[in-house]
């Protein structure tokens, strides 16, 4: 079989790409849609990149400004040469890009690791949302249970590099059995590089942030519970039904915990919904934003 290169997406029209400090580390930021529009800011998860966001953006920038950062060690972001990859520093990196786009008010979408940002940024500024969107996790997801545990061992055992694209093609399939082709071959453009020798690198500080989920520090590891219970924005989360991530038991309890939490469940959907059920997922987060969107 012919190795054959991904090809990388092509930008949609309008799309903007620049890059903004933040705590020292230099982020990029790709954003659609209007300036004036009402603002959309997104989170990838663990090992995303915020090209991931485009097949959102693709319907929802006619009516709303989407901003999508590349967090700190991955895509084109810079790497933290202190291997900080925790909640508070990502948290400040979004604080950092907030203050200098100049966003007063305005939506938060977080998937998986970014969901955890966005539930300390909508505890810490209230004032500054109008809605909250969390895609697939909930309190203790990271620490514990069966998606905990998988995401565990694909860090202890994830490859350093490869010997071509077919083979790192081959890992992704493996890793994300259920995604679409497109998006396959998305992660392979925007996750991986060509190095000089030929072999088929990371294209995100894969070492730092392994270390970070297999060996963290326990005293800067967050605890949602009491976050969840200081949110005061209407908030939804996204869970997949098939998700290994995000227990219905959990959400259950954060929606006995707090009435500004409700709740939905994609059917077929694993942990990543966006891939998995993409309209679905945008239908329903087009549903929310209208219902939530204040002056």
């Amino acid at each position: 079989m012919r190795e054959t290169a991904p090809v990388a997406p092509q930008p949609l029209p309008g799309e903007r790409v620049a890059f903004h400090e933040g705590n020292g580390i230099k982020l990029r930021v790709r954003e659609w849609g209007a300036k004036d529009a009402p603002a959309l800011v997104l989170l990838h998860g663990l090992r995303g990149f915020s090209g991931t966001w485009r097949g959102l953006a693709e319907h929802l920038a006619e009516d709303y400004r989407l901003i999508a950062i590349d967090q700190r060690g991955r895509g084109e972001s810079d790497w933290d040469p202190g291997r900080n990859y925790y909640t508070d520093a990502y948290l400040g990196d979004l604080e950092a890009v907030v203050e200098t786009l100049g966003l007063q008010r305005f939506a938060l979408l977080g998937h998986s690791m970014g969901g955890t940002t966005a539930y300390v940024y909508a505890a810490k500024h209230p004032d500054r949302l109008f809605a909250l969107i969390i895609e697939d996790i909930a309190p203790g997801a990271s620490i514990q249970g069966e998606g905990a545990e998988r995401i565990k061992a694909e860090m202890a055992a994830l490859p350093s590099d490869f010997e071509n694209w077919d083979a790192a093609r081959a890992y992704w399939r493996s890793a994300r059995p259920t995604v679409s082709t497109e998006a396959l071959e998305q992660r392979l453009a925007e996750s991986l590089r060509e190095a000089p020798d030929g072999r088929i690198a990371w294209q995100y500080d894969a070492k730092g942030i392994s270390e970070t989920r297999l060996h963290p520090d326990p005293l800067r590891v967050v605890d949602l519970w009491p976050v969840i219970e200081r949110i005061d924005t209407p908030t939804l989360i996204i869970r997949g039904e098939r998700s290994d991530f995000c227990a219905m038991e959990a959400v259950t309890e954060m929606q006995r915990r707090n009435a500004y939490i409700q709740s939905l469940t994609v059917a077929g959907a694993s942990h990543y919904v966006h891939d998995d059920a993409p309209a679905a997922f945008v239908r329903h987060v087009r549903r929310f934003l209208s219902a939530t969107l204040r002056p």
